[in-house]
């Protein structure tokens, strides 16, 4: 049967949405007006190495079996959608018309599957050792989230690497690691059970015969999302630096003892909050992920290109590390780095330098 599922963001989304897509779903993704009237028009587009290919394919949307429509989100009925992802960098939800549509998402109890670097706060409050953290600091602005019930919200570790080109339209993306999406469950049955009839119809795809990367695995655990903070702290933030942003590659791989130590100490955070080791990934793994890694963080070009606000993941490890008495001087000094060139570009806007 066909589900129709409601994906707030177009451009990391859209990786999402094209494997439902590809699965017979239909998907609506939410962006800005001018976006939505390019995918209306064109579709998507997503591009994707096969396993044992050296060329990128080219998947369309409008080639795919499932109905793909982008829509404001003023112009959005809920009525029809049986789940929501979201897929918005965490300050967005900031933005008026998109906290609108927020506290509507909430008052309907849709199940919503997050596949943000940053957990939605709901999320944090299903872990009972986080469920009564102070943690709101960490956020763009935490009341967007207080209407939601914690059961019916989840959180994806979005381990896929995904751009936009910067000389393409921004209907396409582009995938550098198709890695998978590694899903914590719902408190509720019937939602997991959706979750998972998602997982296997995404798991079932071919294209010409072949296996497509990027599925969608659906794990009880609360905890294995969580696996992305390590590399987010040893990696993604790391490439945030005083002078230009550096690719992931090289800040992991610049001081592999001092990576492997920032590592392991988130997760141990990580298991001081319920972790199972069996919920992490080997930072031997990840290291060699890592190397193929040739671009800067997406959080990094953000700073580097002006953005006053970005997902603070950082912020919100060193804010639990605290509280648990775990606190890490390369954790807070990552911390002070991103905090200053925010700062920085705060004050320049300030002054009117552009």
């Amino acid at each position: 049967m066909a589900r129709n599922i409601l994906i707030l963001g177009a451009s990391y989304g859209s990786l999402l949405a094209t494997k439902l897509l590809m699965a017979g779903h239909n998907v609506t993704l939410v962006c800005r007006s001018k976006t939505a009237e390019l995918i209306n028009r064109d579709g998507t587009e997503v591009r994707i190495k096969l396993r044992d290919e050296a060329v990128h394919r080219a998947i369309f949307s409008r080639d795919l079996p499932g109905k793909l429509d982008a829509a404001t989100p003023q112009n959005v009925d809920l009525s029809r959608y049986d789940l929501v992802g979201l897929a918005m960098q965490e300050p967005q939800y900031a933005n008026h018309t998109i906290r609108v549509l927020m506290i509507k998402i909430a008052a309907a109890k849709l199940p919503c599957l997050s596949i943000m670097n940053m957990p939605p706060l709901p999320y944090l409050k299903r872990i009972p050792a986080l469920a009564d953290m102070d943690l709101e600091e960490a956020y763009t602005n935490a009341q967007v989230w207080e209407r939601f019930e914690p059961g019916l919200v989840s959180l994806c570790s979005p381990d896929p690497q995904a751009f936009r080109p910067p000389e393409e339209a921004a209907n396409v993306l582009h995938v550098g690691l198709p890695t998978n999406f590694k899903a914590a469950a719902f408190a509720d049955a019937a939602h997991n059970r959706l979750l998972r009839e998602l997982e296997a119809d995404i798991d079932a795809v071919t294209l010409d015969g072949k296996d497509v990367p990027v599925k969608l695995k659906v794990f009880d655990s609360l905890f294995v999302p969580l696996a992305k903070w390590s590399m987010l702290l040893t990696g993604n933030y790391r490439c945030i630096t005083l002078h230009e942003p550096q690719p992931i590659r090289d800040a992991v791989h610049g001081d592999l003892k001092l990576s492997q130590s920032i590592y392991d100490h988130v997760d141990g955070i990580a298991r001081r909050l319920g972790a199972d080791p069996a919920d992490q990934v080997p930072f031997a793994k990840y290291a060699k992920a890592a190397e193929s890694l040739l671009k800067p963080s997406s959080a990094a070009r953000a700073v580097a290109s002006g953005a006053p606000f970005i997902e603070r993941v950082d912020l919100l490890v060193k804010l639990i590390s605290h509280q648990l008495n775990m606190p890490s001087a390369d954790i807070d000094r990552t911390v002070e780095i991103v905090d200053q060139k925010l700062n920085e570009k705060i004050v320049a806007g300030g002054s009117g330098a552009v």
